[in-house]
């Protein structure tokens, strides 16, 4: 266990200074986003009811007010996400490469190290799951500050209303993805992208293990994974068949399981047989 946890570590380390840019490219760009965004509202508000001789009572009338969701929509709050995002699905895939290609091919001291190779496995995964918690752990804390920060600079008369968190989060298709409401979204949103990261993992370890041919072996792998998880929702399609919500979600839930679990299996027996140094 021990070893495992200093994988772990070591694997967040390798990656921490990229890990710590994006954290402070979110913080710093949100709240860039308010700020500007707010300002530009703001003055573009000024100048109408400047030019049409407005109260404003009658510009909210004419032109509605602004609430937060208009400043969640903007690119300086997205962009972020998004970059986020992409930088770690990115780095499914440079975590195991980097071992192969770097200058010194880590990869053999690491598959010679005096441990399972499925806790180097293991260990890959939990740190790319942990910044990905770490990364909505930060969303979480900040986003009430940037509300507060949004309700500071604009005048009551001209607010639609004073969000929740909960609200903001609930009107937001990215942010409700990102942070999850309930607990069955939360297994849904996080259980489909560690069964999606696990399938991965599985097609690097074919490449690695049988170069060209792997990656067939490894596409058609992902195909097969992404076939049997899609199953109930192929069935529905059928006239034949009909699931209710909770049953549906029960066979996803299940044959998620059984698909990452089959993965993990497969990745680990494929890095311990056949990926050599």
């Amino acid at each position: 266990m021990m070893r495992y946890i200093k994988l772990v570590n070591f694997e967040i380390n390798r990656f921490s200074k990229i890990y710590l840019s994006l954290l402070l490219i979110t913080l710093v760009s949100q709240f860039v986003g308010v700020i500007i965004g707010t300002k530009n509202y703001l003055d573009g508000a000024k100048e109408t009811m400047s030019v049409e001789k407005l109260t404003e009572a009658a510009y909210v009338t004419n032109y509605n007010g602004i609430d937060f969701t208009q400043i969640t929509n903007s690119l300086w709050f997205l962009g972020p996400i998004a970059l986020s995002a992409v930088a770690l699905i990115f780095y499914i895939f440079l975590i195991w490469y980097r071992d192969w290609f770097g200058k010194n091919t880590f990869i053999y001291r690491l598959l010679m190290l005096p441990t399972s190779r499925l806790s180097i496995y293991l260990s890959k995964a939990t740190a790319i799951f942990l910044m990905v918690l770490g990364l909505i752990a930060l969303q979480i804390i900040i986003l009430p500050m940037e509300n507060a920060l949004f309700n500071s600079y604009v005048p009551e008369s001209l607010l639609n209303t004073e969000m929740s968190t909960f609200s903001i989060v609930k009107m937001n298709s990215v942010l409700n993805l990102v942070i999850p409401s309930t607990f069955t979204q939360f297994l849904l949103s996080y259980g489909i992208g560690l069964m999606v990261m696990s399938i991965l993992f599985t097609a690097i370890m074919f490449e690695r293990s049988f170069r060209i041919k792997g990656i067939i072996l490894g596409l058609v792998y992902c195909g097969i994974a992404a076939a049997l998880f899609l199953a109930p929702v192929f069935v529905m399609a059928s006239e034949n068949f009909y699931f209710y919500p909770n049953e549906l979600l029960g066979i996803l839930i299940a044959l998620g399981i059984i698909v990452t679990g089959l993965s993990i299996w497969l990745g680990s027996w494929l890095l311990k047989n056949h990926v050599t140094v």
